[in-house]
């Protein structure tokens, strides 16, 4: 009979051992989904391995093709230990395996879709185990707000008629439906990295032809890493702060169409250019002016660069 009860609990622990090892689902590992891993998306995830906090998650990058998997792979991993907690998958393939994350990040552009929105909204349902209690949290743009001519806006400050701005209007019904799914949106500024944003064109493509709008015209302006970051802090923060609400992100220090000239001028990047002609009017729209100061406090959140200028003279 003792037998008979050691052959049963052999037989039970050998069960429980092989049901551990083989029936564990891919996503209790890949549990932060990251969706578009261009600058964005690939800042982010080298920040999620990288932070303390996220240091028992795994990420699963998502594309929609493998054209840069190799590519994003070399810029994200910094060392091989960290190489069992990050892959990159195409979304097709995610979506064949009934994949779900605890937390989905969506930072894809509009311009890889016919239907932004309708992509977006998919993340979500298919994504997204909303059950887990984590975030779904879109990346959206401060372009959405309705001031042209100097005002101050925040996060409840009216947008753009989607109907009759149908650019505008694709990131705000994308909004809708990232929030409508107890996710949250967050509003950036111009993004920019040393090589990439409004400056590079405009000092480099715009010698001859000159700038397009006043140079007084206001722009308001964000690193790319600290958009990864204000992303980071809001999974931080999770979803009894961030559900269903919009967040606006930026450096706090809005500038000029000249003023970001001038700073990058100051960057021997750029040194060998020079100030480029500006062709709006005097007294054309000035733009508006962000203030995250509320989004700042929530996500208890601030950039590593705190105005444009600041980035471009620590540049040695």
């Amino acid at each position: 009979m003792v037998s008979a009860m050691l052959l049963s609990l052999l037989s039970t622990l050998m069960l429980a051992a092989t049901t551990t090892a083989f029936s564990a689902p891919t996503t209790a590992k890949a549990d932060i989904a990251v969706v578009g891993c261009g600058v964005l998306g690939t800042s982010l995830c080298k920040q999620l391995l990288s932070h303390p906090d996220f240091a028992s998650r795994s990420i699963t990058a998502i594309t929609k093709s493998t054209a840069r998997h190799d590519d994003i792979r070399k810029q994200v991993l910094q060392n091989d230990d960290d190489s069992d907690r990050f892959v990159v998958k195409t979304l097709d393939d995610v979506l064949e395996t009934s994949s779900s994350f605890q937390d989905v990040v969506f930072c894809a552009p509009p311009s890889g879709f016919d239907n932004y929105p309708s992509a977006v909204k998919e993340a979500a349902e298919k994504l997204w185990a909303a059950e887990k209690s984590g975030s779904f949290v879109f990346t959206s743009s401060g372009g959405v707000y309705e001031g042209k001519d100097g005002e101050t806006v925040d996060e409840s400050s009216p947008t753009l008629d989607p109907e009759t701005n149908p650019r505008s209007g694709r990131m705000i019904y994308a909004e809708q439906e990232a929030i409508a799914k107890g996710g949250c949106a967050l509003r950036l500024a111009g993004l920019y990295t040393l090589e990439r944003g409004a400056h590079s064109y405009w000092l480099k493509r715009c010698q001859e032809t000159g700038v397009q709008g006043r140079e007084g015209g206001i722009v308001n302006l964000l690193h790319y890493d600290d958009a990864a970051s204000a992303c980071l802090a809001a999974l931080k923060v999770g979803p009894a702060v961030n559900a269903k609400r919009t967040f606006l992100i930026s450096d706090g220090n809005p500038t000029t169409r000249k003023g970001i000239c001038e700073s990058a001028l100051k960057c021997a990047t750029y040194a060998q250019y020079s100030m480029p002609r500006f062709l709006g009017p005097a007294d054309g729209l000035k733009g508006k002016i962000y203030d995250g100061s509320k989004s700042n406090d929530a996500l208890d959140w601030k950039p590593k660069y705190d105005s444009f200028d600041a980035f471009m003279t620590s540049i040695i």
